[in-house]
């Protein structure tokens, strides 16, 4: 890399969601460039499932995002064909107590509300779904718009498509700045990029880098485990998930939470899920969650306990206190934005989070209200204080 390097706008992050905000700045007519001191989808991406979903989210901007995502979502898989493993196989949402199913379908039925496709499905047509779950459960939410891609291949698809400069293995070091504290660019071991606009999409170490301009934004690391099975023949059609795994996105308690979730995938290995907790950036193996996730998979897929788990693998999701991701400019640095936070939701909200990124660098109106978003919403410790 050169010493120094002018363009429009400079992406720290080379996983989904920095991808996506590259493909779209780029395609808005910008000059971009991505930096990050890992490789494409090294971070959260590349430890992710690929979920792109709606069935988890409750009505509001989350869930008015992830229907923006999910339809520029289908637009790229028309347009990359099967070089991101699109899969749209929608999604199961279990009951596993009559009271749970009571609560599963007034949750759908607010989703219907706002423009989800949400079916109930009675416990005698469960078997036409998934053949293989667990006898006797009560009934289910069948979620038709639900997906998945292979989130290390869409990244690095949407990076190549973009045509961005990529700059990996370098780290930013600073946040350059004007004399009246407007963005110019950034610092990197490597050298100084200049440009007019940032873009904060660091995932998990957002906070890090929003610290190098002097301002807060609350990122924590919230650690998840995935077990992967041996490749099978396909025995688990959606992504089937219990209701109470919901509730577990949604809470804020540090605590170890596991709920099952299960999926297959086109190249045959079994995805098992989910587990949750705030242990900052410890990279330990925990036997408690991998063992939580083989029990909860087991109650719903019987056949399970027959198989072989090949591996298992952690991630580290961005979490925010609100459980909103940060996306749009900073008002309290010209030229800074942020597109991160997203916790376990950013391949799903990758491209509606990039599509509006790319709509405010371009001065253009964003297709959804940024207010909820806003990267200042939250008081600095010292202001708490």
């Amino acid at each position: 890399m050169s010493k120094r390097l002018t363009c429009d706008v400079v992406v720290i992050g080379a996983g989904m969601v920095g991808a996506a905000c590259a493909l779209y700045a780029a395609r808005a007519g910008l000059d971009v460039t991505v930096v990050d001191r890992g490789p494409v989808a090294g971070g959260t991406t590349g430890a992710g499932e690929g979920n792109i979903l709606v069935s988890d989210k409750e009505p509001g901007p989350e869930l008015d995002l992830a229907l923006l995502s999910g339809r520029l979502w289908a637009e790229l898989a028309a347009e990359f064909g099967e070089s991101v493993e699109y899969e749209a196989k929608g999604g199961v949402v279990v009951a596993t107590s009559p009271g749970g199913l009571t609560a599963l379908e007034r949750f759908a039925a607010g989703q219907r509300a706002a423009g989800v496709t949400a079916r109930l499905v009675a416990p005698d047509t469960l078997c036409d779904l998934e053949p293989h779950l667990a006898p006797g459960l009560p009934g289910a939410v069948h979620y038709p718009q639900d997906a998945q891609v292979m989130p290390a291949l869409a990244a690095a698809h949407l990076l190549k498509a973009s045509g961005a400069r990529l700059f990996t293995g370098r780290t930013v070091t600073d946040i350059l700045r004007t004399p009246d504290g407007a963005v110019r660019g950034v610092r990197t071991d490597g050298g100084d990029l200049h440009a007019r606009a940032v873009v904060n999409a660091a995932g998990t170490w957002g906070a890090d880098l929003a610290a190098l301009a002097g301002v807060h934004l609350p990122v924590l690391p919230r650690r998840g485990f995935v077990l992967v099975t041996e490749p099978l023949p396909r025995m688990v059609h959606h992504k089937v998930y219990a209701a109470d795994y919901v509730a577990d996105v949604a809470s804020d308690s540090a605590a170890l939470q596991t709920s099952p979730v299960v999926e297959g995938t086109a190249a045959g290995p079994v995805l098992i899920g989910a587990s949750r907790e705030r242990v900052g950036f410890d990279r330990t193996f925990s036997l408690p969650a991998v063992r939580a996730l083989a029990a909860g998979a087991t109650r719903l897929f019987p056949f399970l306990e027959g198989v072989h788990a090949m591996r298992a693998y952690l991630g580290f999701r961005p979490y925010m206190p609100d459980h909103l991701p940060a996306i749009g400019p900073d008002p309290r640095v010209p030229g800074l934005h942020h597109a991160c936070g997203h916790e376990g939701a950013g391949i799903g909200l990758a491209t509606g989070t990039g599509q509006l990124i790319a709509q405010v660098l371009t001065d253009k109106a964003p297709d959804l209200d940024l207010t909820p978003f806003r990267p200042d919403r939250f008081a600095s410790p010292e202001e708490a204080a």
